[in-house]
Parts: structure tokens; sequence; C-alpha cells
């Protein structure tokens, strides 16, 4: 599904450089449930952006599907983002001006998906995450955990083969966490999407069906 290929990211500052990523090699398949673990400062993050084509690495390559997505225009690039990879992060960016239907409805009207039949969609995404009831509620009036669920929702829009996680639970307390852990692999199991997910807590790493450790930038 995904390969990463000698992947380096170096940022500068001044005459000052930090390698944040070294070389790191990575081959994930279709459907493959993977945590990323690691300490704060590891690069996980970093990884993540690169595999999703949010950041442009310093060298390396990224194959989605055997296509390399850094040797396509950045016009392209939004459009495998858009049609094949789903995002969830630490913080929701939720648009608060929004419902939770319309902030989910938001990926199909980028792709002129909107109306009566994008309305639906986005309900019926909600509802599969169990937020039948809080679709015309805005992000306020949302716990952390409802927020989350939101945002998997929205990331599920336009039905990706690839949903990318940093830190999903990263802002909720351990019960709100274990229930969106619960939920991401329920989604993987019924939609036989890959998952590859951004994680410092061992125990959330140990759910899924394979672990990588990244340490000062490289796998270990």
């Amino acid at each position: 599904m995904i390969e990463a290929k000698g992947l380096r990211k170096v940022y500068s500052n001044g005459a000052k450089q930090l390698e944040v990523l070294k070389g790191v090699n990575l081959r994930v398949d279709r459907g493959e449930v993977l945590a990323l673990l690691g300490p704060s400062g590891a690069g996980k993050s970093t990884l993540l952006h690169l595999l999703g084509g949010l950041d442009i690495p310093t060298a390396g390559e990224v194959n989605i599907g055997g296509k390399p997505i850094f040797s396509l225009s950045d016009t392209e690039r939004s459009r495998i983002r858009n049609e094949k990879i789903g995002f969830v992060f630490q913080f929701y960016h939720l648009l608060p001006e929004f419902d939770a239907l319309e902030n989910v409805l938001l990926p199909m009207l980028i792709m002129g998906k909107g109306g009566k039949a994008g309305r639906v969609k986005a309900a019926e995404l909600l509802k599969a995450v169990g937020l039948e009831d809080r679709m015309r509620h805005k992000p306020g009036q949302l716990s952390g955990g409802e927020q989350q669920r939101v945002a998997i929702a929205r990331a599920l829009a336009n039905e990706p083969e690839l949903l990318l996680c940093d830190e999903p639970t990263g802002n909720l307390d351990s019960g709100a966490g274990r229930n969106i852990i619960d939920l991401l692999w329920e989604l993987n199991k019924k939609r036989k999407m890959t998952l590859i997910m951004v994680t410092h807590d061992a125990e959330i790493a140990k759910a899924a069906r394979r672990v990588v450790q990244i340490r000062d930038g490289a796998i270990v």
C-alpha cells in the first residue's frame, strides 16, 4: 500500500542543521494496522507527515500504491491526499463555526460531492462513529472524545485507502482514548483500510498488528 525509501528530513536554522529523519525505510501492506512508537522528538510525526505528502523530504521517496508521490506536481499530490488518504490529528482541527455534519461534509465539498447525497453520507459516517444524536452540535458543544470522533468521520468522508493518525488519543483521558482506539480498529476490520498510527504509548501500540519503534530519527 505504502513504501518509504531512504527518507531524510533536515531542518536548517541559519548555520545549524537538525536531522530529524535519518534515511528511514518502511513498507506497509494493504489492510495492515501499524503503530509507530517512540518518545517525543523521535521523528514519528515528521515521518507520518511525509508518508501522507503533507511535507517534502530532504531526500528519499514515498510510493503510494506504487506511485512515487514526490515526483508528482503539488496539484497531483493534493488530489492523491484528498482521494486516498485520511488524516486524524491529536488536535481535532474542526471548524468551530460549523456543526459536526458540516465538518464531515467539507472534504466531499472540496471534491465537488456535496449536496443532498453528501449530507446523507456525512450523516451515515457520524452514525458509524456513534454520533447520530450530535450531528447539529458545534465543536464547542462536544467533549474531546466526541470531537475526535467527528474528526475520524471527516477523515473517512472520501473513503480513503489509507488512514494516518497522529497521537489520536493524546488529548483524551484513558477511557475516551481506549474508545477511540477500539473505533479505529473496528473501522480497519470493516473497511479493510490501511491504518498507521503514531503514539508514544506502548499500551496503545500493543493493540496494533505490527509495531515499529523510532528513536533519534531512525527505526530501531
